[in-house]
């Protein structure tokens, strides 16, 4: 969920909006003067973004889960069952 505070009254309900964000992953948005200004998440929420973005930026990577998704549709995926024996897990 996504909270919006105005920056004046940040300061006293931080303690309150950094337990919402570390337990819930709730995002806070903070307003100026009414106005979006910044926002704060989580760490776990904020590694998790530059990773998406790593991958969406790398047209390798993504030609090749395109063509993977094109393969299941059509069929050609395998178990996992067979997957893991194949990797050696079973």
């Amino acid at each position: 969920m996504t909270i919006t505070v105005p920056l004046t009254e940040l300061r006293p309900k931080l303690p309150e909006v950094m337990d919402r964000i570390s337990k819930y992953f709730d995002r806070c948005v903070v307003t100026r003067h009414g106005k979006p200004e910044a926002v704060i998440l989580s760490e776990e929420d904020y590694e998790s973004l530059l990773e998406t973005l790593d991958i969406l930026s790398d047209q390798k990577l993504m030609k090749d889960i395109k063509k993977a998704q094109d393969e299941l549709r059509k069929g050609k995926g395998m178990p996992w069952e067979k997957v893991k024996k194949k990797l050696g897990y079973v």
